[in-house]
């Protein structure tokens, strides 16, 4: 039989998480269930993270929000890839780039066929094959034309920089106008139900009890219900991610305005640089035991494009996930569910993965175990397959200046990550495992950027001939090159659609 239905959702803690999933709620629910928010002035929130995968687009649109109006509240611009710096060996340089790569050519993957010619040097490098990678390298910038056909120019993937505290009052004036109700206060206690264990209630440093039937923490690294309260236990993942801290200060704009991220590999970590309209954010994501913090505080400042404007802040953390996410009458969301480090720019996703898991898996007051057990497995595969393309990147690397990257690149990985690199490693081949976040072509341009060389291709690219095959290859690098050309510059294109201070048009 079908058990009583909730009737009351409480929301611990704000920030881009709180406000993401009380904005989501909001709309899918419709106002038929209370949703209310607790969250304090006096607490602050991480806000780093503020680049963003093209998913984000989807949560967006659910939600209601205008892209350019969204980008201006939040002083954002666009995204088409990060470029990794210094990641295979000192002076490399290559970018992940979003979207397809090449166009579909006959029976194997189009990469399979460039890989054959280019070892031959008959062809020119994989970036010549993606329409977001020579955008970003010419700086230019358009959304994907639907009317395009089969064009590269419909083929554009593109998600946003923003900053993360605007983001997130943004989100609250829509969840506000949706009906979710905002209560401010410190939470002090958090009581639980005598027979089952389950949250009934928060209790606020001003005695306000603010009770619910379901709770979603999103408090933070911290998890205040999930694991203060309910112990869920922490998984430890820095055997394989070590770095363990981070510094973050914005700086003054530069010009030109880059559609893209860029990681930098430091000595013991990376630094990460995230154009904005407004300013640069930028940060030195890095582990303890090989690097100091204030010898991590002025390599950050003493890499930064502009003057920086303000100090820089500190964030410890610890890389990993907690064993449960959903937990009796608690679901966690954000930080508080678990952290990789911003490598892949994969925080604000997370929660967009947890916020639709928690929709297509919605409790009643029964709280079904089966529910809960697959809302925890696939939120341990998410994670796990995230972990994964960010170990890649240590892992592959052909540092030889410090005992960090030593150490990254002997390490033991997951088998399931060494799965993936035996495999590419033989034939170039990559598999997709159970639709997990990152496609083949994210997994080959990290692979390929990072000089990981396979023994041989495909044995069915030989059917076709060389010529047959450099005569095609020419056609889609020559589409893609005439339309980059055509494409506007990313700085002017903000500045007439989005500009932040400028009135919408029409």
């Amino acid at each position: 039989m079908q058990a009583s239905p909730i009737k009351t959702i409480v929301i611990a803690g704000g920030g881009t998480s709180g406000w993401m999933t009380a904005a989501a709620l909001a709309t899918t629910l419709r106002g038929q269930y209370e949703i209310r928010l607790v969250e304090s002035d006096e607490i602050g929130i991480i806000g780093v993270g503020e680049a963003t995968i093209p998913m984000i687009q989807i949560f967006n649109k659910i939600v209601g929000i205008d892209e350019n109006d969204f980008l201006r509240a939040t002083q954002g611009t666009f995204k088409l890839g990060i470029e990794f710096v210094n990641w295979g060996r000192l002076g490399d340089r290559y970018m992940h780039g979003f979207g397809e790569l090449g166009q579909a050519l006959w029976t194997v993957p189009f990469d399979q066929y460039w890989r054959k010619l280019h070892a031959a040097g008959k062809v020119p490098g994989l970036e010549h094959y993606s329409i977001t990678r020579m955008a970003s390298k010419a700086n230019k910038f358009m959304p994907a034309r639907t009317d395009a056909g089969n064009s590269p120019l419909n083929q554009i993937a593109h998600a946003y920089h923003f900053d993360a505290g605007l983001y997130a009052k943004y989100l609250r004036q829509l969840a506000e106008r949706s009906g979710v109700q905002r209560i401010e206060g410190k939470i002090v206690q958090v009581c639980q139900r005598a027979e089952d264990g389950h949250v009934d209630a928060l209790v606020l440093a001003s005695g306000e009890r603010v009770e619910g039937d379901l709770y979603i923490d999103c408090t933070g690294f911290r998890g205040l219900l999930i694991e203060d309260t309910l112990r869920s236990g922490y998984e430890d993942w820095t055997h394989w991610l070590p770095c363990d801290r981070a510094l973050a200060v914005p700086c003054e704009s530069v010009v030109p305005l880059t559609p893209y991220t860029r990681s930098t590999a430091h000595r013991a970590g990376w630094q990460w640089r995230i154009p904005l309209q407004h300013r640069i954010g930028n940060g030195h994501v890095y582990c303890s035991q090989h690097i100091s913090d204030d010898e991590a505080a002025s390599t950050l400042l003493a890499n930064l494009d502009g003057r920086p404007l303000a100090d820089p802040r500190m964030i410890k953390f610890t890389p990993g996930m907690r064993k449960q996410s959903w937990l009796k009458n608690v679901i966690a969301i954000g930080l508080s569910g678990g952290f990789l480090e911003p490598l892949e720019s994969t925080a604000i996703h997370m929660v967009q993965a947890s916020i639709q898991r928690l929709i297509e898996f919605f409790p009643d007051q029964g709280f079904n175990p089966t529910d809960r057990d697959e809302f925890n497995r696939q939120s341990r595969f998410d994670f796990e397959s995230v972990r994964d393309f960010v170990i890649l990147h240590y892992k592959l690397n052909q540092r030889e200046d410090s005992a960090f990257w030593k150490s990254a690149a002997t390490m033991a990985v997951p088998d399931s990550l060494q799965r993936k690199i035996d495999l590419y490693r033989a034939r170039g081949r990559i598999v997709r495992f159970n639709s997990e976040l990152f496609a083949e072509a994210s997994w080959l341009q990290v692979m390929e950027g990072q000089n990981l060389q396979p023994e041989g291709y495909n044995a069915l690219v030989d059917l076709q001939n060389d010529a047959g095959i450099a005569d095609y290859l020419e056609s889609v690098r020559s589409v893609i090159a005439k339309c980059v050309d055509v494409m506007p510059d990313h700085a002017a294109y903000v500045r007439q659609h989005c500009a932040a201070g400028k009135a919408a048009v029409g």
